[in-house]
């Protein structure tokens, strides 16, 4: 069976950075923002709409193992979310079938669940996630302290609802994975070397 990274993760907190780097070090495959053309490929819906779904703006409040239990009035906006996770779920399972590999985000501790991949948790005090955000580029630079904290603390309050919609589980819960990183005040390329021989002695 191939060997699975999952990374779930904090905005800000070096999450995306530290797989990237991680797939670099291991030589393993890194699926990320890649997932969402192929799901906008499968399903012919526009990427812009996949995206709003996959970056967690369900207007759905209910988990969806909930919504197995009773009947439900067809709803065109709930059938095609739908469509998006499972064809989600399936390139998840696709991706992980055909090589070693790190995968950011999208539930896929849960959804590989079975294949028993070994799940990090990347987060980092609010501090070092402002940090962060502004060192990546001009999209924070007109934004003020508060403002871009109300971002952060938005985007996390949306991924915390998206994967408690999909796997019925709290998001960030420490019991949900193998190892939690806390990236705070660290450089993360001097800590993937580290984080990389754990791995391999697992």
């Amino acid at each position: 069976m191939n060997q699975i990274i999952t990374i779930g993760r904090e905005f800000g907190s070096g999450g995306r950075e530290l797989g990237r780097r991680l797939a670099e070090t291991l030589g393993f495959a890194y699926y990320d923002q890649e997932i969402v053309g192929e799901i906008s490929r499968r399903t012919a819906l526009s990427q812009q709409y996949v995206r709003a779904v996959v970056e967690h703006q369900s207007a759905f409040s209910f988990p969806i193992h909930i919504g197995r239990s009773f009947y439900m009035p067809v709803n065109p906006a709930f059938e095609q979310t739908m469509a998006v996770y499972r064809e989600e779920a399936r390139i998840l399972t696709e991706m992980a079938d055909q090589s070693d590999c790190v995968i950011v985000g999208r539930c896929a501790d849960y959804v590989l669940r079975d294949r028993r991949p070994l799940r990090l948790f990347v987060y980092a005090n609010m501090e070092s996630k402002l940090r962060r955000c502004r060192e990546k580029g001009p999209a924070a630079e007109s934004l003020t302290d508060k403002e871009l904290r109300q971002k952060i603390l938005g985007i996390d309050k949306k991924r915390a609802k998206y994967y408690e919609f999909y796997t019925g589980r709290p998001w960030a819960d420490k019991l949900n994975f193998d190892l939690c990183i806390n990236t705070t005040e660290t450089v993360i390329k001097e800590m993937v070397p580290a984080v990389a021989k754990f791995l391999q002695a697992r």
